[in-house]
């Protein structure tokens, strides 16, 4: 009989579950998706069932369910870091420890899992166990990936008590080598900047990322002397007296105002060139810091490739310096390498605990099957869906819907795509997609304003054949789930001398490249490379886009608005099409035009009830 093992990640932020079948990863998804609630992070049971469905299986069928962390533990810390900073804590203290200290709390947060199983009402619930934070972010990274052994890198906010670990995999083993402990972190000193810049802690990092290239590091000299102490092998502390997390529920204070030129900008408001010059000087600052840990990773395993998890994980921009630094051959990257990933990471860990093999290894693939592990909808569910709403559609062969799709795509037209079985972790890989041509210089700016309803400074990412990426851009190796950044090929770059002396967001309109929908100010691309085994249907359409056009690249975003999560089911999609200029809708074998469609109406303002990432 296989040996299920459910994976589970709740009750802080991007709650999720994760199938795994003897060592395989089957299915996973994050509660966001089907709640409908940005990073949700209440018990995962829609993401349980549809993880279950997906195999066929019950509660029953399972041989142990996986916590992501070890909730004891964490409140150990907690309650030790509440009692450090007394007396200021005390308002935070009497406002946090209730839920801890209650018979629901999160101190027993494993004893909530069995509960919640339980009360699913889908069998007996077998044994629930505990892995620690960064252990199940560690097996999320190095046991599904392609290599029998690696370094293995993990940075992130906090888990219990480690923000940064070290580790060697080898075979079926991970031995843990170093660590660094909270409150020192380079994932929670991201976060403050984030925040005092106006942007979501646990959202709005990726756009101080973005937003890093509109500026010059002129505060990392500054935040060197003064926020952080970073010693030649990576390690590093923190001066707490900059920061507030470990008193209260915000991330900095007076004394980040008063290093920094002022007050926290309001949240909305118009971004200035501090803002700018403060991302670029976090961004360069956590690179500095990743690239010191990647060589000591080297060092201290011997290893030629490396592995990567965590939220910090997710900066692709830092992904990029190391993969360009050669420290190491190869960088593999979790696709959900935040806490959502967690829940696959402990169902891993107990898998091969308890004698999984890591066969795929043998194949030189990783085990993520494209991140394609969340549900699929049939043509007779979707078409099922479109007859009872009365909507107006054509159902067409394969052939015939790749062929129009590119067509309307090199026509100018913004296409709605969804295909396959939904991603797995933040990016939409071409399952559940907006997709335009990367040729239009007008493309990145309507996909902004009139779709997405986001920031114009926000950059969109490339899909571009996997055979054709070194056309593009400067890669050292494939990128298939989009976390890594290079700079697009000299040969495709627009001269554009000294910026034309645009500064801040005036530099959106400087010309780059042959690809301007996808090229970022400062020349860069956070690229993903498509094989037919990594996004199929995506990968059928780039062939016919690049026969259509002799151009390979396409805008690959996600299919959502600002603030809401990526769609999930036909019903989310057909929503989201009709409530942005998205021109078409190709969903499964079915094509939906914009003309075609009856007028869209709606009893409330929907923008009013998506909260702003």
């Amino acid at each position: 009989m296989p040996e299920l093992i459910l994976g589970i990640s709740a009750f802080y932020h991007d709650s999720a579950a994760a199938l795994v079948r003897d060592g395989v990863p089957v299915a996973a998804a994050q509660e966001e998706r089907f709640s409908r609630r940005r990073h949700d992070a209440a018990f995962p049971s829609h993401a349980i069932r549809s993880c279950l469905d997906e195999c066929g299986a019950s509660v029953a069928d399972l041989s142990a369910v996986a916590y992501y962390e070890d909730p004891r533990l964490k409140f150990r810390r907690v309650l030790a870091t509440m009692i450090g900073a007394a007396p200021s804590s005390f308002s935070s203290f009497r406002e946090t420890l209730p839920t801890w200290l209650r018979a629901d709390g999160k101190r027993r947060a494993d004893e909530i899992v069995r509960r919640e199983l339980t009360s699913l009402g889908l069998g007996a619930v077998p044994e629930v166990v505990v892995r620690r934070h960064h252990e199940s972010h560690a097996a999320s990274a190095f046991f599904p990936s392609p290599y029998d052994s690696a370094a293995v890198l993990c940075v992130d906010g906090v888990g219990e008590w480690a923000t940064t670990t070290l580790w060697h995999g080898h075979g079926t083993a991970l031995e843990p080598l170093a660590e660094i402990r909270f409150p020192h972190s380079l994932g929670l000193l991201y976060s403050a900047v984030t925040y005092f810049c106006g942007f979501k802690v646990d959202s709005g990092e990726y756009k101080l990322m973005g937003l890093a290239p509109y500026g010059r590091p002129r505060y990392a000299g500054l935040m060197r002397e003064r926020l952080i102490d970073i010693k030649p092998d990576g390690s590093f502390r923190l001066d707490m007296r900059y920061f507030e997390y470990l008193r209260g529920h915000v991330m900095t204070g007076r004394a980040f105002e008063k290093l920094f030129d002022g007050h926290r900008r309001t949240p909305e408001g118009p971004l200035t060139q501090r803002e700018f010059d403060l991302a670029a000087s976090v961004q360069s600052l956590t690179e500095d810091v990743l690239l010191r840990l990647a060589r000591t990773a080297r060092e201290r395993t011997g290893e030629s490739k490396l592995c990567l998890a965590g939220g910090v994980a997710l900066n692709c921009v830092a992904n990029g310096k190391i993969a360009d630094s050669g420290i190491f051959d190869e960088v593999w990257v979790q696709p959900a390498a935040g806490d959502a990933g967690g829940a696959l990471g402990a169902a891993m860990a107990v898998s091969i605990d308890r004698g999984a093999a890591r066969d795929h290894v043998r194949r030189a693939r990783d085990a993520m099957s494209g991140a394609l592990l969340g549900p699929a909808y049939s043509d007779e569910q979707i078409d099922r869906f479109l007859d009872s709403h009365h909507i107006p559609h054509r159902r067409l062969d394969a052939g015939e819907l790749i062929a129009e799709v590119a067509a309307a795509l090199a026509d100018g037209k913004v296409v709605g795509w969804f295909q396959d079985r939904m991603e797995f972790g933040p990016r939409a890989l071409g399952a559940r997609s907006i997709l335009g041509d990367a040729r239009d210089p007008g493309m990145q700016s309507a996909m902004n304003m009139k779709i997405k309803f986001r920031e114009s400074f926000r950059p969109f990412a490339p899909a571009v054949l996997a055979s054709d990426a070194k056309d593009y851009f400067d890669l050292r190796q494939e990128s298939p789930y989009m976390l890594v950044v290079a700079q697009v090929a000299a040969a495709r770059q627009l001269s554009t001398p000294a910026d034309n002396g645009a500064t801040g967001l005036d530099l959106l309109r400087v010309p780059r490249s042959t690809i301007p929908a996808v090229t970022h100010v400062d020349g860069s691309a956070r690229v993903q490379t498509v094989t037919a085994h990594s996004s199929p249907a995506l990968h059928e359409l780039l062939t016919a886009f690049k026969a259509r056009t002799g151009c390979s690249v396409l805008v690959n975003t996600s299919f959502n608005v600002r603030g809401e999560p990526i769609v999930n089911t036909p019903a989310d999609a057909y929503t989201c099409f009709m409530r942005t200029n998205i021109d078409m809708l190709a969903i499964g074998s079915f094509l939906l035009h914009k003309s075609d469609q009856p007028a869209w109406s709606e009893d409330r303002d929907w923008r009013t009830e998506i909260p702003l990432d």
